[in-house]
Formats: structure tokens, sequence, C-alpha cells
């Protein structure tokens, strides 16, 4: 199908925070290629020791599997099947098996061409917070999320070019669950041109999400299985079970040649060993079986290898984010991805509260984790607070600058003999300045990055500005941004499109998930 362009692509000022001018596309935010080295946690042969002790656990202590189908299914493939605990015992060769057809590089479709992107090792993705039943701003405070926060907070995942794939960042608690997947679509597919989230809630929610997709799309069968056009996140129930919900979408979208991203959420010393080399090969057996799954339903079905590993606070048990052992386990993550050769999904993460110095510093750390380690998609890279509770606007914002600085560490940066410029230092005298030189006038409107959020003024003019703090400025930009959105021209339609199909639909009475 021949997809609608973008609008009109003149030449993309290098340095303006918050994508182009006029809303064109910030071309190199779109599709970025990590700069960096992946780091390394563990020595390699710690690493092999993670996967041979993963490989042991499938095989010797097994994983717990709800779903009749997906026992079957692996039972069918050679593993050894307990009906009567529902435990699957993994051998290593068919892991084996499993890694040897996932595909190490996947082409996210979506509804605007030009943010279309190669997931693979290499690629350098983020996704806004997603799943927080809760939203909050200066405004209105804190407040279960509803259909207004969800559309609010889509329409700022599109403006912003540095996130690159959708997710649900507030739930729409307001519209019941078996309608719910159509309301959700529906503000993806008419506010949004970047790749596509579905929930794993059950197979008639996925399939009607698919053909919801289909029908934007002006998709035929083909067209829909050429390419990734939804993804959707499995979280394992650690320590090692999978539910029926999750085995069901795993199996759902390997037939339908859809994207799942299988994510282990083990908190060492809760769900997961203490230790972070324990919680680590915890980790990665289950995303081994998740994959392995995901194999024997489709050989060459799209699948992401994924970490959302870090620690508990020993003394209330609640989660924390952004700590030395959170870090280390991201890079460790993608050390263990590398290691089988798929590419991966990591996350930041928040305990705080509130958009204070807390959050910043715990977001801001995992996401240097991730980026490090050499994720291919980072989600919950902005707005996350309490642990993934609440969807703070301001945070938001304020995450999008931290985004916007590594956009522009990705970008290449010259080094030419324009760019070192001998005749400029020649130029100036000592003691001197360069300002005026012509070397800096002829660049200094695109030389450095505008700020987004951060205010770069003296104490004197900041004061005279209203003496703003970084989340009040944040709040402005915000609201200006919603007030100022108007959905891309690829979403021109849409809701025509989409109309009979969500009226009789929940009418006959939606599509209720599965437990």
């Amino acid at each position: 199908m021949e997809k609608p362009e973008t609008g009109r692509q003149g030449r993309v000022r290098p340095r303006r925070a918050g994508g182009g001018e006029g809303g064109r596309p910030e071309a190199a935010y779109m599709r970025m290629q990590n700069p960096f080295a992946p780091q390394l946690a563990y020595s390699q042969d710690r690493i092999e020791a993670m996967h041979d002790g993963a490989l042991r656990v499938l095989e010797e202590l097994g994983i717990r599997v709800l779903l009749d189908e997906a026992r079957q299914i692996l039972r069918a493939a050679g593993a050894l099947v307990d009906e009567d605990s529902q435990m699957v015992r993994i051998g290593r060769d068919l892991v084996a098996s499993a890694l040897s057809t996932a595909p190490r590089s996947i082409r996210l479709r979506a509804a605007n061409p030009v943010r279309e992107q190669d997931y693979a090792l290499g690629s350098m993705l983020f996704m806004a917070g997603a799943g927080c039943p809760n939203a909050c701003d200066r405004e209105r405070g804190r407040r279960p999320g509803d259909l207004t926060d969800y559309l609010e907070t889509l329409r700022l995942q599109q403006t912003f070019d540095v996130i690159h794939m959708h997710g649900p960042s507030v739930e729409p608690q307001d519209v019941p669950i078996h309608l719910r997947h159509y309301a959700m679509m529906k503000g993806q597919l008419e506010n949004c041109d970047k790749p596509l989230f579905v929930y794993a809630r059950g197979r008639h929610q996925v399939e009607e999400s698919f053909e919801m997709i289909r029908l934007a799309c002006g998709l035929d069968e083909a067209g829909f299985a050429d390419g990734v056009w939804a993804t959707t996140v499995i979280n394992s129930n650690s320590p090692r079970q999978l539910d029926i919900p999750m085995s069901r979408g795993i199996i759902d979208f390997a037939r339908a040649g859809q994207m799942t991203i299988i994510t282990p959420f083990c908190l060492a010393g809760a769900m997961a060993p203490i230790t972070v080399a324990g919680a680590l090969m915890l980790q990665h057996a289950e995303a081994l079986a998740g994959i392995t799954l995901a194999q024997m339903a489709r050989p060459g079905a799209p699948v992401s290898y994924g970490g959302f590993l870090s620690n508990v606070d020993m003394k209330s048990g609640s989660p924390a984010f952004g700590t030395p052992e959170h870090i280390r386990a991201c890079i460790a993550s993608g050390q263990l991805a590398r290691h089988i050769g798929l590419p991966w999904r990591s996350a930041t993460g928040a305990a705080a509260n509130t958009a204070d110095a807390q959050g910043a510093t715990e977001t801001v750390m995992a996401l240097w984790g991730a980026v490090l380690g050499g994720a291919t998609v980072t989600v919950h890279a902005a707005g996350w607070l309490e642990g993934g509770l609440t969807l703070g606007y301001e945070k938001f914002i304020l995450d999008i600058e931290a985004l916007q600085t590594i956009a522009e560490l990705a970008r290449p940066a010259p080094a030419d003999e324009a760019a070192l410029g001998f005749d400029a230092i020649a130029e100036v005298q000592p003691g001197g300045h360069f300002f005026a030189t012509a070397h800096t006038m002829e660049r200094y409107q695109t030389a450095f990055y505008r700020p987004l959020v951060a205010d770069l003024s003296n104490h004197g003019s900041w004061t005279e500005a209203g003496a703003l703090r970084a989340d009040e400025r944040a709040t402005t930009i915000w609201q200006q941004k919603l007030a100022d959105f108007t959905p891309p021209v690829a979403c021109e339609g849409v809701a025509e499109r989409l109309e009979d199909f969500v009226r009789s639909r929940s009418e006959a009475g939606g599509a209720r998930p599965e437990d």
C-alpha cells in the first residue's frame, strides 16, 4: 500500500530541541545508532556460566506454563511436560533450535514510512513510560488514568521524534476492559504514525486490534505480514512461570508475524535471587523459555530478548531504580543478549513520587545503563514515576531533554579541517575571544543543542522571567505541545475507516481479556 508522505521536508536545523521547526520531523532523532561500544559488567566466562546455568534451570527445574495450548506446542517440539504440575522442562537442544530461527533484524512498520525502524543490535530506540494506572501534572494533580490522559500522553509521544515506538503510557480506566482495546487502538491510529503497541490480553482482543491496524492502514493479509506492525511486551511471572494471557500472546503474535518482547521482571531479593548474577541467570532462563515458545509456535517469528532487572529496597520491599545494581544488570543483560545474538529491550525507571532530583537521577542513571549496555529499545524512558504507578507530564518533558541529549551524542560530530578551526585559533589573539570570528559567525545558529527545558540564563534574567523551576517550565511546554497538536498526515481518514468496525464490535459486546 502506498503511504501518505509526511509534511514538507526542508533543511532540518541540526540542534533544535523537540523536533524540526514548524512540525517537521528531526531526521537525526528518528533513526539512531548507538554511538558507544557496549560495556562489560562481567567477564565472558561469567556470561557463559549464566547462559549455561539458565539452560540448567530450564532442563532440570523447568518452568510452569499455565496455558494448555502452550504446553502442547512445547511437548510436540520435544519438551518434557508434567500435566499435573504444569511444569515444562525444556532441553538445551530445543533452545538452540529456537535461537537459530529467531531473526536478528526486524523491520518495524509504521503508517508513515519515515518512522519505520530496524529493530536490531546497534539500533537505539526509546519508548515512553508505559502501563501506568495513574497520571499526574502540576495543574490537575495525581489521578486515576482516563481516556483523556491516554490520548494526551499519546500526542506527547507523537510530538517528540526521540520517542520511536508508541506505548500505553496511561491506562484509560474509565473505559470498560472489554471495550478498552478499541479505544486504545483508535487513539494510536488516529493520532500517531509511529510503530504501534498492542496489549496481549487474550486472543479476541489481539485479533481485533490487528484487524483495526489493517483497516486503518489499508492492509491486506500479505501487507500485514510484511514486517511488524504491532509489538507487545510479554512479562513472565517470576520466578519460573508463564501465565495464560502471556503464553497466548506469544503464540498469537508469533503466528501473525508480529513481535513479542519477552521481558521477565525480576527484582533481586524478591522474585529473583538477591545477587545480581543470580537474578540475571533467572531472567535469562525465563526469556529463553518465552523465545523458545515463540519459535516453536512459528519458526522465524519476530521476537526480542528483554531484561528489566533491578533490586528492591530491603526495608520496604519496594522496587528501586537507577541503583548500581540496576545499572550493572542493564549492562550485563546486553552481554547476554549479544551472547545469543538477539536484539534486546531494556528499561529506565524511577521510584520517586514526583518530578524531583531523585526522579531525574534514577531515570538518567538507568538510561545510561541501557545505552552503555547496547539496548535496542529502552522502555519507560520518559515520564515514569512511583515504580510505574504514575505517568508524570512534567517528568515526561524533563526526561525528553535527557533523551535528546543522548540523541545528540548519536549524531556524528564533524572533525574535518574546517571543524578543527586552525584559522580561527590563529585569528584570535591570546586572551581574546571567539565570538566574532568568521568560524563562529558561520556556525553559531546551529552549532549547539538548543535546550528544551533547561534555562541557561544568569540569575538576574532568570529572576526577572519569574524564577521558574524546571518542572514549572515543563508544565508550560507540555501544555503548549498539546494545544498545538494536530494528527499527522498519515492519520487522515482513519477515523472513518474504523467507525463501522468499532461500533459493530462494541454493540456485539466487545471482547473480554483472558485470565
